[in-house]
C-alpha cells in the first residue's frame, strides 16, 4: 500500500511500476482522508491510496523506486503478506511479473 497526494502522482507511480514490471496491478482509490502525526502535531490530508499487487522478490526494488519518485519526504510503503486467495489470481500475479515466489 502506498499513499499519494493526488491523481498526477498516483498515475506517475502506477505507470512507472507497471512499465518496470514491479507490479502486476495497481488499484487507485481517490478520496482518502489521512490523519497522522507530523513534526509534533496532528495533520489531516486528502490523499489517494494505491494498492499494489507484486511478489516478495520485487519488494526491495519497488520500495527504492517509489522512494526515488515520490514527493513525500517519508512516503508510505507497506507490504502485507498474502496468506491465501484465488490460486488463479495469485498465479496471474506471478506470471505477469515473470518471477517465482513461494
Amino acid at each position: 500500500m502506498v499513499t499519494s497526494p493526488n491523481r498526477l502522482v498516483s498515475e506517475k507511480l502506477s505507470r512507472g511500476l507497471l512499465n518496470r514490471k514491479l507490479a502486476a496491478c495497481v488499484n487507485r482509490i481517490p478520496g482518502v482522508t489521512s490523519r497522522y502525526w507530523w513534526k509534533g502535531k496532528i495533520e489531516t490530508s486528502r490523499e489517494e491510496l494505491l494498492i499494489i499487487k507484486t511478489v516478495k522478490s520485487k519488494l526491495m526494488v519497488l520500495t527504492r523506486w517509489i522512494k526515488a519518485n515520490h514527493p513525500y519526504q517519508i512516503c508510505k510503503v507497506l507490504a502485507l503478506p498474502i496468506t491465501g486467495g484465488n490460486p488463479d489470481y495469485l498465479n496471474w500475479i506471478d506470471q505477469s511479473l515473470n518471477s517465482r515466489q513461494k
